[in-house]
């Protein structure tokens, strides 16, 4: 006798990309998009009653074999602590949601997503945890986001599910690039993998030209041997930066007045007795950027980087009455960066 399939389903973890990425095949094998989107209710579990739920999970299909019934971030909420009414209402609540689970209709397909974070894991003694892993019409799956260092092998992976192959170098540029946002990398890799046409491995050069993290992670080492006046690094970093041709160098000099704007605006704070969380806050900074600019300040003054700001308005005039070519403009304006006295 073939064994039946799961009529109700646990996904929890903190990799919430591969969750929804896995919701997404499921409601492909569910049948044509258009009518498994008829039939599917999604619900919060925030405030979510049982009446709500065995509502929704005991309907009829419509013009369909399945009924979909997504339950988001419930089943931690009926362990969750609180006063004495409260838990012997949510300890009801989680007893006969045990009793009903076995008992779905054939034709329902309840998943529950539990997105998880450091501290607030589902637990694995949890009862519906336990009855998705012991019941035959139960299935349980957790979904770990990959470990900084396993990063470069989920890249591998993810080039090849795509049809593509890519350097180890380049992948853990890429995986350094990007951070843990799967997401943003796997529009990335799908994005080389399609310039490449999946006919040769990605490079390095090919996440340098495509990747914008990788570029403007360039700016900051860019700004940092400025602020070491170590002009034949600057000078390095801002050729690896250049196409052949020059074309970028528009997009690469609004990047470099934009970290010299801000550099000025989180001197200005910080002088004033701001703190690096009032910054972030104050500019709407994401805090790794915000940190970048709070070490990159410590080498410059106000008066400097007033002096800088003058030197780029002075470039941007001169590269648009060309007076100097854009490349030949760009060197110059980081010989002048990097003097010792500005």
């Amino acid at each position: 006798m073939a064994k039946q399939a799961p009529t109700f389903y646990v996904l929890h973890g903190s990799d919430e990309f591969s969750i929804a990425e896995t919701l997404g095949d499921f409601k492909r094998r569910l049948g044509p998009p258009d009518m498994v989107d008829l039939n599917t209710t999604v619900l919060s579990g925030r405030d979510l009653t049982l009446s709500e739920l065995r509502h929704a999970c005991d309907a009829i299909p419509f013009l369909a074999e399945k009924r979909l019934v997504i339950v988001t971030n419930l089943l931690k909420r009926l362990t969750a602590r609180g006063d004495r009414e409260l838990a012997r209402s949510l300890a009801e609540f989680l007893e006969a949601l045990v009793d009903y689970l076995p008992h779905l209709p054939e034709t329902t397909r309840l998943v529950f997503v539990e997105h998880e974070g450091e501290r607030n894991r589902l637990p694995a003694k949890h009862p519906v945890v336990r009855l998705a892993r012991q019941h035959e019409r139960g299935y349980l799956r957790k979904f770990d986001s990959p470990a900084r260092d396993n990063l470069r092998h989920w890249v591998e992976e993810r080039a090849r599910k795509y049809g593509g192959t890519i350097e180890r170098r380049a992948a853990d540029q890429l995986a350094i690039a990007v951070g843990g946002n799967l997401r943003l990398l796997d529009q990335e890799i799908a994005k080389l993998v399609t310039y490449t046409n999946a006919e040769r491995q990605i490079t390095s050069a090919d996440v340098d030209a495509l990747v914008p993290y990788v570029q403007e992670g360039k700016i900051f080492d860019f700004v940092d041997a400025l602020g070491q006046r170590d002009a034949r690094a600057a000078t390095q970093v801002l050729h690896s930066l250049m196409d052949p041709r020059g074309t970028n160098v528009p997009w690469i000099f609004g990047m470099i007045v934009r970290q010299f704007r801000l550099l000025i605006q989180v001197k200005e704070l910080e002088d004033s007795g701001s703190s690096l969380q009032a910054v972030i806050k104050t500019l709407k900074l994401h805090p790794f950027p915000a940190r970048k600019l709070h070490l990159q300040a410590i080498h410059f003054t106000g008066p400097q980087l007033e002096a800088i700001y003058r030197h780029l308005l002075d470039t941007d005039l001169a590269i648009k009455t060309s007076k100097l070519t854009p490349a030949l403009a760009m060197d110059l304006l980081v010989a002048d960066l990097a003097a010792t006295e500005l």
